[in-house]
């Protein structure tokens, strides 16, 4: 692709991003759709986001994604900001139109993409969450929209769970709903259809950790780790040796950022979902 003076710019901020697949998600897209586009990728330190801001204006950048630890700090700077990404309480996408910044989040929708390209339905399911940080919030709430029997919020830090489930209970009063920490005292096991690994427990470099033990539960139990490097965890073998159906985060990564794309471009989400499986297939090469 070459890059000149029609190339529009779209980029992430957050801190650290080094390691970020969004470049490769993003890149391979619009080489696929010969897009003169580039996405790029910004580390920068908090007390600069107001003045990295001013500048994406200023430079007419169309859009960017925003990842950790910015996600709610973002809101600040912000014109508009979408239904969705007021009820996850987070950003992680903006849309630059005529110099009026729109937030969205993608995370939840993403998520929920990837149980449909599963077959996977979750009404009036029993969900069991681990974890209750930004991916923990977008996914439940999400859930919740799904109209799920019952959601289980679990953390290490209990009060983080209680915090979770008492603004999703907030905002959907009449969810079944409960918090609880990582011995699932509180969880009836055998009533659980998905376990959802929300939490960074069996990421690099600690890749021999696993979030809870799988004992007790259905044999027909869905394991989904939104971990995606490495692209097995040892949770998602665990689950395997159990028989249980698994899911890693790669598909839910893609998505998120295909629902990106699609806002940016003012394009039905249904064109550009075309394109997963060939970029599927490119990043699989940068995920052991």
């Amino acid at each position: 692709m070459e890059i000149n003076w029609e190339t529009r710019l779209f980029c992430l901020i957050g801190h650290p991003v080094s390691k970020s697949l969004s470049p490769n998600i993003h890149n391979e897209f619009y080489k696929i759709n010969n897009l003169n586009n580039v996405y790029l990728v910004f580390d920068i330190k908090e007390d600069n986001i107001e003045n990295i801001i001013q500048s994406f204006k200023a430079m007419n950048i169309q859009g960017f994604n925003i990842t950790i630890p910015y996600k709610i700090k973002i809101m600040d700077y912000l014109d508009e900001i979408s239904k969705e990404a007021k009820l996850i309480g987070a950003v992680n996408t903006v849309k630059n139109e005529n110099g009026k910044l729109i937030g969205y989040n993608t995370d939840g929708l993403g998520f929920m993409k990837s149980l449909e390209g599963n077959n996977i339905n979750v009404k009036n399911k029993n969900i069991l969450i681990l974890g209750s940080g930004g991916a923990a919030n977008a996914i439940s709430t999400s859930l919740a929209l799904a109209d799920v029997k019952k959601l289980y919020i679990n953390n290490r830090n209990i009060d983080n769970s209680r915090k979770l489930v008492m603004k999703i209970g907030r905002q959907f009063p009449n969810i079944n709903i409960e918090y609880g920490d990582l011995s699932l005292n509180n969880v009836k096991k055998e009533e659980i259809h998905m376990v959802i690994n929300c939490t960074s427990v069996g990421m690099y470099p600690n890749i021999e950790e696993i979030p809870i033990s799988l004992e007790e539960f259905p044999k027909n139990l869905i394991v989904y780790d939104i971990i995606y490097k490495p692209r097995k965890t040892n949770f998602l073998e665990m689950a395997e040796e159990r028989g249980y159906y698994t899911i890693n985060g790669l598909s839910m990564l893609i998505n998120q950022g295909l629902y990106s794309q699609s806002i940016w471009l003012d394009e039905n989400f249904k064109n550009i979902f075309k394109n997963f499986e060939e970029i599927r297939r490119t990043l699989e090469i940068y995920v052991e």
